[in-house]
């Protein structure tokens, strides 16, 4: 069964809230804080998830951490620091502008919110990036398994 949050935390990765209609124009980011509120972490999101079956509370996720422009290839990430990461959490809700709230095992709080700036930039870079790999590379990414990447841009 799938709940609200659930369904706006999928529409945030897809850029599904795009104001344009283009789900390109429109991603997610990761905004972690400590239980006391200061700011830990902040990147977008791959537009890719997976969440484990009940009765784990558990969804793997794939920060944009890193990258760089390469002369000859444009944006590049490299694919063994862009790592897949959980976020295991205790509850979750919907705020008020639509963001989800996860509670974390750990303490922290981990908001999934609509990427902006530099968030949605490098976003942008990561779409541009995927059309480099072969679509047996960009399948394995996105099934979130794997902890560490062989070959190209690792």
């Amino acid at each position: 069964m799938t709940t609200d949050w659930q369904t706006r935390f999928a529409d945030l990765l897809a850029g599904n809230h795009s104001s344009t209609g283009d789900p390109v124009d429109a991603g997610a980011q990761l905004v972690v804080s400590e239980p006391g509120g200061t700011e830990v972490f902040r990147q977008p999101l791959a537009r890719h998830f997976r969440a484990e079956p009940e009765p784990d509370q558990l969804i793997w996720i794939r920060p944009l951490v890193g990258g760089q422009t390469s002369p000859d290839l444009g944006f590049v990430f490299n694919l063994n620091q862009t790592r897949r990461r959980a976020l295991e959490w205790t509850e979750v809700h919907l705020d008020d502008n639509g963001d989800v709230i996860m509670q974390l095992r750990s303490g922290e709080t981990a908001r999934i919110q609509p990427a902006e700036g530099e968030a949605l930039a490098k976003l942008e870079h990561w779409d541009d990036f995927l059309n480099r790999l072969t679509r047996e590379e960009e399948q394995q990414l996105a099934a979130l398994e794997g902890d560490s990447w062989h070959g190209q841009f690792s």
